[in-house]
């Protein structure tokens, strides 16, 4: 297939951002000015606070409107972290603006969604990869060689964990049921798609089981236990409301692996750890990865090569799919069976 070729300037993909969101400001906006094959050319917002934020961040252009953005030429890619529920409307009409999209977790709100916007994607020819940054930190490759070296044996278990406590509840789109709030959609995802990823298999059976809050509905924490197509079983948990953690572990019949820092290893410097344990006797493995620079080089040379992410819109679309069957699970409290 051919894709719409990026108007390059010294081989740099030019970006745009879709929002003023935090995660904007504090972590892509400032990898995409680290990065050696990105520049930043446009920052939209909802009002004329956008200018101040342009201004602090030393962006050159400030839209009042998204669709503002989108008009602009020069524009190659946009990065898109609006709220859950708005993932859909404006990931449509970058495609269809001739963007290539960079789109925050989770794609979307359903696996329905997300095909429709993968295939939407496809049929204007743009390159589209959802932000599962952590997956493109060298270290989850370096537990795949393990792995596949028969470090630890066959696989008998995966589980996974991400939480953190979050403060000032009633102001956070994360509580808001509507825009796609919960645990199992913000750090969930996360955990479900390490599992996948790293197990190489998909899961057939779903439980799930969470603590919901009493004015909002939305999983303040959830509890899940998958049953994958290759025999591996796996659970995770995910909160709002425990400590931070954001980690998995393989268990094998020879020994286990621990990553301790593998979906926010930014916040131990770039530094992932990876703890292999045969016999009672540990070793540790310590990469860097700038993680969020590493997510846009590699977004950027994929418009720039014509190549696929590694990210794929297929994999994302999956995801959504365990997803909905976990919300089901909890809200009917049954095994849920995944049909494909």
């Amino acid at each position: 297939m051919k894709y719409k070729e990026a108007s390059t300037v010294a081989n740099k993909i030019r970006w745009g951002i879709l929002s003023t969101a935090r995660i904007a400001q504090e972590q892509l906006i400032p990898a995409i000015k680290r990065a050696s094959n990105a520049e930043l050319v446009a920052i939209a917002g909802r009002g004329s606070n956008v200018h101040d934020v342009a201004r602090a961040l030393d962006i050159p252009i400030a839209y009042e409107s998204y669709e503002e953005l989108l008009a602009n030429p020069m524009i190659d890619a946009v990065y898109i972290p609006l709220p859950n529920h708005l993932h859909k409307e404006w990931v449509f009409k970058s495609a269809k603006a001739g963007k290539h999209i960079l789109c925050e977790k989770p794609i979307s709100l359903t696996a329905k969604e997300a095909s429709e916007m993968v295939e939407v994607c496809m049929e204007q020819n743009v390159k589209f990869m959802e932000a599962f940054m952590y997956q493109l930190h060298p270290q989850h490759n370096r537990v795949k060689e393990l792995i596949s070296s028969g470090a630890i044996g066959e696989i008998k278990l995966i589980t996974s964990s991400h939480s953190f406590y979050m403060d000032n509840r009633k102001s956070q789109f994360r509580m808001n049921k509507e825009m796609g709030g919960g645990s199992l959609f913000d750090v969930g995802c996360y955990c479900i798609h390490a599992i996948r990823y790293m197990a190489g298999a998909e899961p057939v059976k779903v439980h799930c089981l969470a603590k919901l809050d009493s004015e909002t509905e939305v999983d303040i924490s959830a509890f899940g236990t998958l049953q994958l197509d290759n025999g591996i079983h796996a659970t995770f948990n995910c909160s709002f409301d425990m400590a931070g953690r954001n980690e998995y572990e393989i268990v094998g019949s020879l020994g286990t692996i621990k990553v301790p820092f593998a979906f926010r290893p930014d916040q131990n410097d770039g530094l992932g750890r990876i703890l292999i344990q045969q016999n009672n006797m540990t070793q540790e493995e310590n990469i860097h990865g700038d993680l969020y620079r590493v997510e846009v080089e590699h977004f950027s040379d994929a418009i720039l090569n014509n190549t696929n992410p590694e990210v794929t819109g297929g994999f994302s679309v999956e995801n959504m799919r365990v997803i909905e069957a976990c919300l089901e699970s909890i809200k009917t409290g049954e095994v849920i069976e995944i049909l494909r």
